[in-house]
């Protein structure tokens, strides 16, 4: 068996994740990758469960954020799991098949493949935003790969995780797929272990810090962090039509979402309009943000204290505050809700302008000229996602060539990262690597390469003592004159 690099515990955290790891990687090296009919029953064991227990899990995320709507949880969180398990399971028996690859006529007529294999244990670290789905959408391509799982989820949702970690300790041997919950310290302690892959969905701060703990044992990672997505709105198109867009983006989950829309260019001369379409649509989708189903609460009293931080600090250094609350009722702050807010007239000396929002506030910056909208993009860190708004396809070519980001979308928000076929993760500072998709199976496999020699094939003219007829076969091959 490979020996495993050792965790010397020196706290509770320390020995509970390391007895986790152990047994797992053990079970990894002595039992080997699961099989393709192993795989099957995992994810429609995902499947099944994420069904069937769809009450109890949107039950848990509203405990968790004090309000969560259940239609939302549906989309985001039930929806998009069970779509990509039976994506998963539809493509899998192609996406085990190993690649035939070309072979130089030099080699001939040996035979090259490319053989996607399992890399072991695969460790994730999940976040609070939508902890059902950014927990269990990289467990279905890490379980098509043929891993073994262990998963961290957020202590912020503690009702969620411990709901996980029930639902899959029912369904599943602790050697195929286990869960530890805790505080930052088990957090710490997770990113340390020897992992054959780590992936960590969150902020780009403790990015940072993942990043640098599965350094010490050349653990790979998958980075899905954030960062400030920008939204572009051209002038020729429908300032209303933009700003209901919008809207739904930036007040999905409350704004509570790596790729929600962080800011908004629009034309100078535009700019009122598109704060009067945006109180529009706000009052339309949510008449009564106090009282709203529909209206999800911030998740924790640090994360509420935090945004309201941003705007005091935004608003002391001359922004000018739209509150979008229709209804003018009075929002109890124990409920943690935070009406849609535009903030007009920023600088880059604010807070809102430098930080990840994460949360229902939307900067509007105005621009001359679609050229200074891209350069102020590019002026800033690669984002997670960029949103533009115009019906010009040229132009709209030219805006996703100029710029780098990790995904994006033409005339929409969010929805890129629902799309099956297609892979997410972020670029630079909004992350590393990616998953969904094909994508996703890769990255949870090892690709190895694989020369099958020939019982015929010429390397006895490659082998000491070399003499003419070698000297005439490389004159050959390197054009000698």
């Amino acid at each position: 068996m490979t020996a495993v690099t050792p965790i010397h515990p020196n706290s509770d955290a320390d020995a509970l994740v390391g007895e986790a790891f152990t047994a797992m990687h053990e079970a990894s090296r002595a039992r080997g990758a699961l099989s393709y009919q192993e795989r099957l029953d995992a994810l429609q064991a995902i499947y099944d469960m994420t069904r069937d227990c769809e009450d109890r899990i949107a039950t848990a995320i509203s405990a968790d954020f004090g309000n969560r709507s259940r239609h939302e949880t549906a989309m985001a969180e039930i929806f998009f799991v069970l779509s990509a398990v039976k994506y998963a399971k539809k493509h899998l028996r192609g996406w085990m098949k190993p690649e035939r690859r070309h072979v130089s006529w030099l080699f001939k007529p040996a035979a090259n493949r490319v053989v996607y294999q399992a890399l072991g244990v695969v460790g994730i670290i999940s976040p609070w935003n939508y902890p059902y789905q950014l927990a269990m959408a990289p467990i279905v391509f890490a379980i098509a790969a043929g891993n073994r799982i262990l998963l961290k989820p957020s202590e912020l949702t503690p009702a969620t995780s411990e709901l996980m970690a029930t639902l899959i300790a029912e369904r599943f041997s602790p050697a195929v797929m286990s869960v530890v919950t805790g505080d930052a310290d088990v957090g710490k302690a997770f990113s340390r272990q020897p992992f054959d892959h780590l992936l960590f969905t969150g902020s780009t701060a403790v990015g940072r810090h993942v990043m640098r703990a599965a350094a010490d044992n050349l653990v790979p990672v998958t980075l899905e962090l954030g960062g400030k997505s920008p939204t572009i709105v051209h002038e020729d198109y429908s300032t209303s039509a933009a700003a209901e867009r919008i809207a739904i983006g930036k007040c999905f989950n409350a704004g509570q979402t790596c790729i929600a829309p962080d800011y908004v260019l629009v034309p100078n001369a535009q700019r009122d309009a598109f704060v009067r379409a945006f109180e529009a649509a706000v009052t339309s989708y949510y008449p009564d943000v106090s009282e709203s189903v529909d209206y999800t609460s911030i998740v924790s009293e640090r994360h509420y204290e935090r945004l309201n931080a941003l705007l005091a600090d935004a608003e002391a250094k001359g922004a000018r505050i739209v509150t979008v609350n229709p209804s003018g009722a009075a929002i109890d702050p124990a409920s943690r809700r935070i009406p849609p807010t535009l903030v007009l007239d920023v600088t880059d000396d604010m807070d809102i302008m430098s930080e990840e929002i994460f949360g229902p506030l939307l900067p509007v910056v105005g621009y001359d000229g679609l050229d200074a909208a891209i350069r102020y993009v590019n002026d800033r860190p690669r984002p997670l996602a960029l949103y533009y708004f115009d019906r010009d396809k040229d132009r709209a070519e030219r805006v996703l060539r100029d710029t780098v980001s990790g995904g994006a979308c033409v005339n929409e928000t969010l929805v890129h990262c629902a799309q099956d076929d297609i892979p997410f993760g972020g670029v630079g500072p909004s992350g590393m690597g990616a998953y969904h998709g094909r994508e996703g199976f890769e990255t949870f496999s090892h690709k190895k390469a694989v020369f099958h020699q020939s019982r015929i094939n010429g390397t006895g003219l490659l082998v000491p003592p070399y003499g003419p007829k070698l000297d005439k076969l490389l004159g050959f091959i390197i054009g000698r004159k």
